[in-house]
């Protein structure tokens, strides 16, 4: 049977999520977001930081309420939590102070199960699961990999129509999130499980194409369904595969290319930036570490970022800060899923550290209003000293308080390796020196 012809077991239509900042002002996580899940299939969630993926998989559980839109599982309107689904946590989220076979039994209990029944479904989906012997074992005794098999456990043991699953295998290292991977996979395509769909959350473009159906990619700030892709060879678990390698290049095609909208489109210069931009969160080192590696390369100054992120084992919450970064600096271009150093990105990579840092406080002062910013106001202050918190205000005036936080902090991080101002922590105190005129 095609997908298309599957039964609907969840649907969203027109969801929207707006919430209220600390300071007061509303911001849009969701806008008109559609989408459906059909019985017979792996749905994955995929975008960049700031995309909304967990506020989205939140709403279609009925742990958040939607601003506008709604979602329905099936045919039923979702007002709260349903029975029919569960979720396994990115943290584990177990009690320590139960043991496993009690804290897979904690579904069982707040459904109402008796405790006859509870303990012999327990210990079968301890079994299920690959923990048969550690049903007495407390949290603190297992690895990470094995707590996580306690947060899956615990989902199946209420046999659920839907499983959710909010990046299940980002806290684990490489080869226990391939196992486990691997062995949800088995247990889904050989039916030992009685889940009918699944929809996962995930960052790791390589996970949503070894695993999903479909791939519904969200645009981020607000978050929006940008693109669906319908995996043409499902659970294709061979990474060297050429259809497996196009489906990537094709994901990362689509997440570097710019949204276009009404007001700005790849046509349409941007208007300049604020100094409330929001600056992305790439550290100096991880900046200075990818555009050597670029440099490096076999065909000099262009790199492509699928098989960067595959030598550098960076998700995509890691790489495209760091692309973002070398962009507004104009240090490369990043376009279909490639990198390309500029003239500056090249003198960067071929200079020593000095050079490195004069050509680089150059861009800062012509590319990153903030950054100039905080140079103009301390050149006008006696001694040229200005606290931290003074650009915190200006910032909150564009931006909740903890992107203000965040946002400053890449600011004072790039503005310090320039050399264009010095910053005590302790003090929270930014200075610039300035010249003494001869006399």
């Amino acid at each position: 049977m095609k997908k298309t012809q599957a039964k609907t077991i969840l649907s969203a239509k027109d969801i929207s999520k707006t919430f209220i900042s600390p300071e007061g002002k509303p911001f849009t996580v969701l806008d008109n977001i559609n989408l459906e899940l059909h019985e017979g299939e792996i749905v994955a969630l995929l975008g960049r930081s700031g995309s909304g993926k967990s506020t989205l998989l939140r709403t279609l559980l009925g742990l958040v309420e939607p601003s506008a839109g709604e979602v329905r599982y099936r045919d039923q309107r979702v007002r709260g939590p349903m029975p029919g689904m569960a979720l396994v946590f990115q943290s584990f989220a177990l009690f320590p102070w139960l043991t496993v076979q009690q804290n897979v039994e904690l579904g069982l209990e707040a459904m109402g199960v008796p405790a006859a029944e509870r303990r012999p479904r327990a210990l079968q989906a301890i079994d299920l699961i690959g923990l048969d012997g550690f049903e007495s074992a407390f949290p603190k005794e297992l690895s990470g990999g094995m707590r996580q098999r306690v947060g899956f456990a615990r989902a199946l043991v209420t046999n659920p129509d839907i499983l959710f699953m909010d990046e299940p295998f980002s806290a684990l290292d490489v080869l226990t999130s391939e196992t486990l991977r691997s062995e949800l996979l088995e247990l889904w395509m050989e039916q030992k499980i009685p889940t009918k769909a699944i929809l996962i959350v995930t960052h790791n473009i390589e996970e949503a194409a070894l695993m999903a159906d479909r791939i519904l990619i969200l645009s981020a700030n607000p978050g929006r369904v940008r693109a669906e892709i319908a995996v043409p060879c499902p659970r294709l678990n061979d990474r060297d595969h050429p259809a497996f390698k196009e489906l990537v290049e094709q994901i990362y095609r689509i997440m570097t290319t710019p949204v276009a909208t009404p007001l700005t489109s790849p046509a349409v210069p941007a208007e300049p930036r604020s100094i409330g931009y929001r600056l992305p969160a790439a550290t100096i080192e991880a900046l200075e570490g990818l555009i050597d590696r670029v440099a490096s390369g076999p065909d000099y100054g262009r790199e492509d970022l699928p098989r960067l992120a595959a030598e550098m084992q960076l998700e995509i919450d890691d790489l495209f800060p760091l692309a973002d970064a070398t962009e507004l600096l104009k240090l490369a271009v990043v376009k279909e899923g490639d990198i390309q150093l500029t003239a500056q990105g090249r003198l960067f990579a071929e200079g020593d550290t000095e050079a490195r840092k004069r050509l680089f406080a150059v861009l800062l002062s012509e590319q990153v209003p903030l950054v100039a910013h905080i140079v103009r106001v301390l050149e006008t202050r006696p001694g040229g000293r200005a606290p931290e918190d003074r650009f915190l205000r200006e910032l909150e005036d564009y931006m909740s308080t903890e992107d203000a936080n965040a946002v400053l902090a890449t600011a004072i991080d790039w503005g310090r390796y320039a050399e264009l101002f010095e910053y005590d922590y302790n003090a929270g105190i930014l200075s610039r020196e300035i010249a003494i005129p001869a006399a």
